[in-house]
C-alpha cells in the first residue's frame, strides 16, 4: 500500500519504525541512477541533516560518515546504466529505491519516499512531496545516495577521463556534450537518452 503525502508531521508516524529513501542520478547522461535507504536511530540525532543538494560537498561527506555510523541500518542501491536503457528511468529508479530498502540489515515498518511515487514493495511505503527537506531519515538517504554517486563518478572518470567526469559528474552541461561529441558515445553513456541517442544515430 501507498499513498502520497504533501504535508508531514512526525507525531502521525508514533510507532513506526521508518526507513527513510531518496534517489541521486536522475538527470546524468552517464553512470547509474542510486538510491539509499536510512532507518535513523532516535537515540543518536545528527545535526545537520538537510537536502543533499542544499549541502557542500565536503559537509556531505562529513554526514555521510555520521549516517553509517549512528544509523540503525542504512543501505546504497543501483541501477545500471543499462537497466535505465532497458526500464526508462523512473523505473530505474523505483527499482534501485526497492534493492535500498530489501538491502537494509533490519525491515523497517514503514518507507517514506522522496517524491510523489512509491516504489512496489512488500514495506508499506508514503511518498512525501519535498521530503529530502522535512524528514530527517529521507535527508540522510539522500546524502548517502549523492555522496555514494559522486564517489562512483570519481572512480569513472579515471576509466573515462575524456568526459571530464569529475566536473560535471554526468550532468548534461556544455562541456559533457561537446566531450560527447569528440569522443562518442562510451559504455556508461545512457544511450535511450536524447542528446546521446542524436549521437548514436547521427
Amino acid at each position: 500500500m501507498s499513498k502520497i503525502v504533501s504535508t508531514f508531521s512526525l507525531s502521525d508516524y508514533a510507532g513506526e519504525l521508518i526507513c527513510g529513501v531518496d534517489e541521486a542520478g536522475r538527470g546524468p547522461l552517464a553512470g547509474p541512477v542510486m538510491a539509499a535507504a536510512v532507518i535513523l536511530d532516535p537515540a543518536h540525532p545528527i545535526v545537520g541533516l538537510r537536502d543533499s543538494k542544499k549541502l557542500s560537498e565536503a559537509k556531505r561527506d562529513q554526514l555521510a560518515i555520521e549516517i553509517k555510523q549512528y544509523a540503525l541500518a542504512w543501505a546504497v542501491a543501483e541501477c545500471s546504466e543499462q537497466e535505465i536503457d532497458e526500464l526508462n528511468i523512473l523505473q530505474a529508479t523505483m527499482l534501485a529505491m526497492r534493492r535500498a530498502v530489501e538491502a537494509l540489515s533490519i525491515t523497517p515498518t514503514l518507507a517514506l519516499i522522496d517524491g510523489n511515487r512509491c516504489p512496489v514493495m512488500a514495506v508499506r511505503s508514503e511518498a512525501i512531496v519535498k521530503g529530502d527537506d522535512k524528514v530527517a531519515a529521507i535527508s540522510a538517504a539522500s546524502i548517502l545516495a549523492k555522496t555514494a554517486r559522486d564517489h562512483r563518478l570519481a572512480k569513472l572518470h579515471l576509466e573515462y577521463p575524456q568526459y571530464g567526469l569529475d566536473q560535471h559528474k554526468g550532468y548534461p552541461t556544455a562541456l559533457h556534450l561537446a566531450r560527447l561529441r569528440e569522443h562518442g558515445v562510451s559504455a556508461i553513456h545512457r544511450k535511450s537518452y536524447a542528446p546521446v541517442k542524436a549521437l548514436l544515430i547521427s
